[in-house]
């Protein structure tokens, strides 16, 4: 690891800090880098052991808090609607930035905040767009913005913003190969493949133990369906990233998807009860319950039994039910609850979200809710309760628009298997007849896959008994 800089060595990267303390600097990279490559680093005293020296060795360091609050806020966990600590720390660091003679890229970067905390988050990747103009080796905006541009579903920008700033991230600087990485996601999510792939081998040849680009690559084999070829890479590459902490148990998620793909259920759930539950019971971080929703809610529609492990993540989960912070996490969170055959939180879910979503004022996500995330999760909760052609009649009309709640292809995949499998369990020949033609659909853009190949034969049960 490269030496952590202080006060001088941030100002000789055109990147100055406003404080005087040399250790406050150095932890601020700290803090940094560990955000920046996934990793809890415990030799640091991992990211909120630094975070909290951070603090002390200089209270009035606006960058420090600006770290602190924005990664609170880029979890997607607290909001400063429900959170009244979290609301308390961002009022605090716009007086405090008021209060002190701060460069513009630091201004820039607390208002950014400042806006996302208000669900403004095109407001925000604005502003940081504005810092990388100036600043383009600002990995904090980099990032940030990289994050944010992944939970807006803007999968061009996500992808544009790093190729803008991609050619002065030469090796000398800090983490330039994890940008790499950056750039290769963008590549994977505008269907880049093999520039992607390539890209993120270019990036793991500097770094072998960048879990980004392990999870470029995981990405590229599940959008091809070359399942064999992404468990070999796997199996090959885990002894690299899985001490990777924060991305660890997401890249297992993927490995997993592989069994399900092929139909292994027991070789899928193994990995879930080894190295996916068992992290997100312990992290409670979004990403984590995320995949542990999705994980579990793919298995259930290909009808496998899953005991107590929908009752476990309801311990985490149902926590969550009043965030409506992202539309996204809204909808695995219920899968959860549906899983786990909970009425009354569903109830509370689709009841809280919308009353927020009849005066969304200026967030973002809560204009979506009423004509994205209220039908998207009303489709899952009347599949649930045997209606099918009810939920094909709210999912089908709005399957192209469902990249605007964020997340992957793979992710969202989750949603086209549901329209699928609704429309393959409906009454309806119309709907059995177009359950077959999204088949084709997927069968021409996932060749040789084990789950399609599956499904086109289940459909064609249901045609011979229609």
């Amino acid at each position: 690891m490269a030496a952590l800089r202080d006060c001088k060595a941030w100002q000789d990267a055109g990147l100055v800090l406003s404080t005087t303390s040399n250790e406050a600097c150095k932890l601020f990279d700290a803090v940094l880098t560990q955000y920046a490559t996934w990793t809890n680093n415990e030799s640091l005293g991992g990211i909120e052991g630094c975070l909290s020296k951070l603090k002390a060795a200089d209270p009035n360091f606006t960058m420090g808090h600006v770290l602190a609050n924005g990664l609170e806020l880029i979890g997607t966990g607290r909001s400063v609607r429900l959170d009244r600590e979290l609301g308390s720390a961002v009022t605090a660091m716009v007086a405090l930035s008021k209060a002190q003679p701060l460069t513009e890229r630091e201004r820039l970067h607390v208002s950014a905040l400042d806006v996302f905390a208000r669900g403004q988050l095109p407001k925000a990747c604005e502003l940081w767009e504005q810092i990388l103009q100036s600043h383009p080796t600002d990995l904090l905006a980099l990032k940030f913005s990289h994050d944010t541009y992944f939970y807006l579903g803007y999968q061009r920008q996500m992808r544009d913003s790093v190729a803008r700033v991609y050619p002065f991230w030469t090796r000398d600087v800090p983490l330039s190969s994890y940008v790499k990485g950056y750039y290769s996601f963008g590549l994977v999510e505008t269907n880049l493949y093999d520039r992607a792939e390539k890209v993120a081998h270019e990036a793991l040849a500097i770094n072998q133990t960048d879990a980004w680009s392990v999870h470029t690559i995981a990405h590229v084999n599940e959008m091809k369906a070359e399942v064999e070829k992404g468990l070999k890479f796997m199996k090959e590459t885990e002894k690299n990233w899985k001490s990777s902490d924060m991305l660890a148990c997401h890249n297992y998620w993927h490995w997993a998807l592989y069994y399900i793909e092929k139909g292994e259920y027991e070789a899928a759930l193994t990995i879930y009860d080894k190295h996916i539950a068992p992290v997100c019971l312990a992290s409670g971080s979004i990403l984590d319950i995320v995949d542990n929703c999705s994980m579990l809610y793919r298995l259930h529609l290909e009808g496998v039994k899953l005991g107590d492990r929908w009752n476990d993540l309801l311990g985490v989960t149902k926590k969550h039910t009043k965030d409506h912070i992202l539309l996204f996490n809204d909808v695995h969170y219920l899968m959860s609850f549906l899983g786990a055959k909970d009425c009354k939180t569903t109830e509370e879910l689709l009841t809280t979200l919308q009353e927020l979503a009849r005066a969304p004022h200026e967030d973002q996500q809560l204009s979506l809710a009423p004509h994205l995330g209220l039908p998207l999760c009303q489709a899952f909760v009347e599949f649930e309760n045997g209606n099918c052609d009810k939920a094909v009649d709210l999912l089908y009309p709005i399957r192209y628009e469902l990249v605007r709640v964020g997340g992957s292809d793979a992710q969202r995949d989750v949603f086209s298997l549901l329209l699928i499998h609704a429309a393959l369990n409906s009454k309806s020949k119309a709907k059995q007849n177009l359950a077959r033609c999204l088949l084709h659909e997927r069968d021409l853009l996932r060749p040789k896959s084990p789950m399609t190949e599956r499904l086109i034969r289940k459909a064609a049960a249901v045609h011979s008994t229609a």
